[in-house]
């Protein structure tokens, strides 16, 4: 079987970086968000619009609902992927600084790449590895020439168990993967992630009350394109491609970040943080041509 079949499907390729620039978005629509929200609270307004949207969506096709057998991996997938994730992100971001979040968020592609070749069978080469090696090397770079320093906080702990909640999320979801299409998935895990943040509905309610518009569009818009339609997009490409593979993508993130940051709001990049790209964006390309051992 080739390893690489999927790099000659343009649908693949078009999920992968629409997912990926609304994703880089997000940053943005948080930061607007928590200026009336709470973390808890954002997270649950998010993926409360997410869910409506694959409400109406499954109401209008009439879409199956999940096997017995498939629901207490779906449900997993959701606690992990969703609630998780995205709750401790949410409140470790109120401490830790964005550089040290986004190399400790980097570590998922590494976290990734060793689950899926003890679960899932997926193996690399050695210069898949040093492709992975490489990437994180130069987000580090990027986080050191965006921020200065990297300020660890207690913070930083709710981070790192957001990077291994996703990550155990991408090892979750490919069996279901096989016998759902990706809405369906999506839709199933969005439900079971959302469900748990409901503990938050009595500060949401209060809080929405003196929120100022914009911070209540900002989230919406989360619900809707970062959260609805970007993780559908991620969904299928997951189904298409091991997921060793598609997590290095995750690298372009902050590379993403610094061009939206550079074109939209004028901020220049550090030379450090140019360089850091460069060679982040290097070991994706690495292990996205090379980087699968072929039996």
């Amino acid at each position: 079987m080739d390893p690489y079949s999927w790099r000659r499907e343009p649908a693949t390729w078009a999920a992968i970086v629409v997912a990926l620039l609304l994703w880089a978005s997000a940053f943005a629509g948080i930061r607007a968000g928590l200026e009336s929200y709470g973390p808890g609270q954002v997270a649950l307004m998010r993926f409360g619009t997410a869910s409506l949207v694959f409400l109406a969506w499954a109401t209008a096709v009439r879409m199956r609902p999940p096997a017995r057998e498939d629901v207490p991996r779906i449900v997993l997938a959701g606690l992990l992927g969703i609630t998780v994730y995205h709750v401790a992100l949410n409140y470790g971001e109120v401490t830790v600084t964005a550089g040290a979040a986004s190399l400790i968020i980097s570590a998922s592609p590494i976290i990734t790449a060793l689950l899926s070749t003890t679960f899932l069978g997926e193996r690399l080469s050695a210069l898949g590895w040093a492709g992975i090696v490489v990437s994180f090397a130069g987000v580090a770079l990027i986080s050191f020439g965006e921020g200065g320093a990297l300020a660890f906080e207690p913070g930083a702990a709710l981070v790192f168990v957001a990077a291994v909640a996703t990550s155990v999320y991408f090892i979750v979801s490919k069996r279901p993967l096989r016998r759902y299409s990706a809405l369906e998935f999506t839709s199933y895990a969005i439900w079971a992630g959302t469900v748990p943040m409901l503990v938050f509905a009595p500060g949401l309610v209060n809080q929405m009350a003196e929120a100022a518009p914009a911070a209540t569009w900002s989230v919406l818009y989360l619900g809707v394109f970062p959260g609805a339609v970007a993780y559908a997009l991620w969904s299928y490409a997951l189904s298409r491609m091991p997921a060793s593979s598609l997590s290095t993508f995750l690298y372009f993130q902050p590379v993403n970040a610094i061009l939206i940051a550079w074109i939209w709001l004028g901020e220049i990049p550090a030379p450090l943080a140019l360089v850091g790209g460069v060679i982040s964006l290097a070991g994706v390309v690495v292990v996205n041509t090379r980087g699968a051992a072929r039996g």
